[in-house]
């Protein structure tokens, strides 16, 4: 995997050297660049240069306008209007306006290949009556509806290129965002150049955007320190003093609202059983994995929302870690010693966290083999229900129902492990519905002790986000969900 970023930096060091050309190292090659079926979080990041969403997250978490310059909810909370701006327009030319946006909001929430089909289920119909207008009509009150919006269900993609390439848009994405895709090369770069004809243009201050997918955080911040990339994203903890104590680099942070989980598989992986599941957990100390892999910069955490939140219930704290209880419950299951495996992409900071996993489980009567993969070969695995548990991160919403329901509800898109219980549905429903905060903590804390007894996750922390910058870049802004906003970012001369 070094061999192939050093090919790729050599390949980038090889182009026209530009000033306007902005060089970003990020963690993984996307697996798929259509909103409808993306699943990763690399992906995101892609994204906000490539597509425009209906709405977009500031760093307070509030939402705002991008695509649709307002919006308003129906007294009865059975409709959003949104109001479309009449300047933007698609790559290939074609106006964006209400029935490009109904095109795609049908697409999303019907299309056999889309993975939207859950966010947008409430949606009953979507209008179009005037070209700057969209009423989405819906079954019942739905109040994530507009955090769905600001996320990939918001991306709104040339309907012209969706009608010509069908699911083959995955190659050739076409949106409206303020850089376009030029060309690909699988586990090697993305490139981009900027879109003359983007309402935002002006605030565009690179000619071209490239990105290169470098899983060795080590190799990025090489790379960075030498000069031949200028934006890396998710840097190491570990690396965190050195990027401090560097003047010719940046360093810019952010609490995150994204976390890091063990995903398991209780329908077909070796986990089935809920005393093992309650085993593993006993068999591990968040707060030692913080200390040992993170530096103690991260935030050891049980739940999909952080310690100090709304949505965060101190009163189901984990489970101190308690081999001797471990192996208890193991005996109780039939097992002396139980094996099984853990899938972790390959990130040195997740292998290490895997490790420390592997070393405290073996002293709760856990035999753990890791297994180490590429990203998107991972998430593949995962989506197949081909694995017993997986390390992976989630990257956040600001809507609590989209750090929960996504991976707990029966049909949530990323329940890969196939978990069901009909408590947590009736309680992820009840809070749906509901725009009062009261009422949505009582549900999403009826949920959460049903869920947690049962453990089809091991949310293990919350992260900070740490991007390294070049010195003299301008107008980064750090954000809580981790994406980068490509407007007003100015590059130094190189």
């Amino acid at each position: 995997m070094r061999r192939i970023a050093a090919l790729a930096v050599a390949a980038l060091l090889a182009m026209p050297a530009a000033a306007q050309t902005l060089r970003v190292g990020i963690s993984s090659d996307p697996n798929v660049l259509d909103p409808a079926v993306s699943g990763s979080f690399v992906e995101r990041t892609v994204f906000s240069a490539l597509c425009d969403k209906l709405l977009d997250v500031g760093p307070d978490l509030a939402f705002r306008p991008e695509l649709a310059t307002r919006w308003a909810w129906a007294p009865d909370g059975l409709s959003l209007t949104l109001t479309i701006r009449g300047d933007a327009r698609f790559h290939d030319g074609t106006p964006l306006d209400a029935e490009a946006v109904r095109v795609n909001l049908e697409r999303y929430r019907s299309a056999r290949e889309s993975r939207r089909r859950t966010e947008l289920r409430p949606v009953s119909a979507v209008e179009a009556p005037d070209p700057t207008t969209v009423v989405i009509r819906l079954s019942e009150p739905y109040a994530p509806l507009l955090s769905v919006l600001s996320d990939r269900a918001g991306m709104i993609m040339s309907p012209t290129a969706l009608a010509r390439l069908g699911e083959r848009i995955r190659d050739e994405p076409v949106c409206s965002g303020p850089f376009r895709l030029t060309r690909r090369i699988p586990q090697d770069r993305i490139e981009l150049e900027r879109f003359a004809g983007h309402w935002n243009a002006a605030n565009i201050h690179a000619e071209r955007l490239v990105f290169l997918p470098i899983p060795d955080g080590t190799v990025r911040l090489l790379n960075l320190r030498a000069g031949q990339l200028d934006i890396i994203e998710r840097l190491s903890p570990s690396d965190v003093g050195e990027v401090r104590r560097d003047r010719r680099l940046q360093l810019a942070e952010a609490t995150a609202i994204a976390y890091q989980t063990i995903s398991i598989n209780t329908a077909t992986g070796a986990l089935r059983d809920p005393r093992v599941r309650e085993a593993f957990e006993r068999s591990i100390d968040r707060a030692i994995i913080n200390q040992v892999a993170l530096e103690g910069l991260f935030v050891p955490s049980n739940q999909p929302e952080a310690p100090g939140t709304p949505y965060h219930f101190a009163d189901l704290a984990a489970p101190p870690r308690d081999p001797a209880r471990a192996r208890e419950l193991l005996r109780q299951a039939g097992h002396d010693r139980f094996a099984f495996t853990l899938k972790v992409a390959n990130n040195p900071v997740e292998a290490q966290v895997a490790q420390i996993i592997q070393a405290m489980a073996a002293e709760g009567g856990f035999d753990i083999r890791i297994e180490t993969l590429e990203a998107s070969t991972m998430v593949a695995a995962t989506q197949r229900g081909d694995y017993d548990a997986a390390i992976v991160i989630w990257s956040g919403r600001p809507d609590p129902d989209g750090n929960v329901a996504i991976w707990m509800a029966s049909d949530g898109f990323l329940n890969w492990g196939k978990y069901a219980s009909p408590e947590v549905d009736a309680a992820l429903a009840a809070a749906r519905r509901s725009t009062d905060p009261a009422v949505r903590r009582a549900q999403y804390h009826a949920a959460a002790e049903r869920w947690m007894a049962d453990r089809p996750h091991l949310i293990l922390y919350h992260h900070r986000w740490f991007w390294g910058l070049r010195a003299g870049i301008e107008g980064f802004q750090p954000a809580p969900d981790g994406i980068i906003r490509f407007a007003g970012l100015r590059l130094p001369a190189r």
